[in-house]
C-alpha cells in the first residue's frame, strides 16, 4: 500500500525551493535558472519524502540513500532543497558564486553540507552513482542511490558506458531520472543532436523504463519515483518536464539556460511564483 502524502505541501515547497533559484541566480549575476526549474519537482519529491535514512545533523550517514546531480549546473535547486531540509542556514543561498562561499557553481561535497559527491562533468554522475550502488552491494549496506540527468547529457558516451555496467552487474538499487526538458545551451535536443527514442535505448541497455507524462506534476513524480523502486534491477525515470517551469516568460526558452534575470525580471518572477521580492 502507497504511503499518505501531503502533496499541496510538497507543491508548496517546490514553489518555495523555484522562488530561492530566482533569488539565488539574480544576486549572483549568473547561474543556472532553467533547468533548476524544471526539475523542482523531483528534487522535492526526493528530499522531502523518498530519500531514507537522511540526516541534516548527520549527513555522512554510511546507511543513507544518496543523490547524485549529474547535471551540477543546476546546483541553485539543490542547494535550496537542502537549505529547507535543515543541512545549512537558508542565509546561506544569498551567497551563491561568491568567492570562499559554500555554495559554488557546481556543486562540491568538500564545501556544502549533504552534497554526496562532487559533479557538473556531464555524463559522469551515473557512472558514480553505479560506484556507489555497487559499493552498499560490497559493504553489506541496504541504501538507494538516485542519479539525475539532463536530457542533453544523453549525448555523453560515458552514460552509456554505465549504462551498460549497471545492467551486467544486474545492479538493483540504482536509479536515474531523466529531465528531459527537450533543450540545452545551444537550443532543442532534436536540433543539437536527437536522442530519440531514448526509451527503447535504455531498455536496450538493460533497464527498467518508467516513463512520467508530466515531470513538473508532483503526484506524477511521486508515483515514478515509488514505481521505479519496485524494479528488480536498474531503472529509469524519463521524466517530460518544461524548461524554466513557473515562470512565465522562461518557460521553454533556451536562453534561460544559464542567464540570470534583471531585478525586473525578477520582479515578474517572484509575482508569478507568489514570493516577496
Amino acid at each position: 500500500m502507497s504511503k499518505t502524502r501531503d502533496i499541496p505541501a510538497l507543491e508548496a515547497m517546490a514553489n518555495q525551493l523555484r522562488q530561492d533559484v530566482i533569488r539565488m541566480v539574480h544576486t549572483a549575476g549568473s547561474g543556472h535558472p532553467g533547468g533548476s526549474l524544471s526539475a523542482a519537482e523531483f528534487v522535492t519529491a526526493l528530499y522531502f519524502d523518498t530519500l531514507e535514512n537522511i540526516d541534516p545533523q548527520s549527513p555522512r550517514k554510511a546507511d543513507r540513500d544518496r543523490f547524485v546531480l549529474s547535471k551540477g549546473h543546476c546546483c541553485p535547486i539543490l542547494y535550496s532543497a537542502l537549505a529547507r531540509r535543515g543541512y545549512f542556514d537558508p542565509s546561506n543561498l544569498t551567497k551563491l558564486r561568491e568567492y570562499g562561499s559554500i555554495l559554488q557553481g557546481h556543486p562540491d561535497m568538500n564545501k556544502t553540507p549533504g552534497i554526496d559527491i562532487s559533479s557538473g562533468s556531464l555524463g559522469n554522475g551515473l557512472s558514480v552513482g553505479v560506484g556507489m550502488a555497487l559499493s552498499a552491494r560490497l559493504k553489506g549496506l541496504d541504501y538507494t542511490v538516485y542519479v539525475m540527468m539532463g536530457d542533453g547529457e544523453q549525448q555523453e558516451g560515458m552514460v552509456w558506458e554505465a549504462a551498460m555496467c549497471a545492467a551486467h552487474h544486474k545492479v538493483k538499487n540504482l536509479i536515474a531520472i531523466v529531465d528531459c526538458n527537450h533543450l540545452q545551451i545551444k537550443g532543442t535536443i532534436d536540433d543539437v543532436m536527437s536522442i530519440e527514442p531514448l526509451d527503447k535505448k535504455w531498455e536496450a541497455f538493460g533497464w527498467h523504463v518508467i516513463k512520467v507524462a508530466d515531470g513538473n506534476d508532483m503526484a506524477q513524480a511521486l508515483a515514478g519515483l515509488d514505481k521505479a523502486k519496485t524494479m528488480d534491477g536498474p531503472a529509469v525515470i524519463l521524466a517530460q518536464t518544461v524548461k524554466g517551469k513557473g515562470v512565465s516568460f522562461m518557460e521553454d526558452v533556451a536562453d534561460w539556460h544559464g542567464t540570470a534575470p534583471s531585478a525586473e525580471q525578477t520582479a515578474q518572477a517572484m509575482t508569478e511564483l507568489g514570493g516577496i521580492q
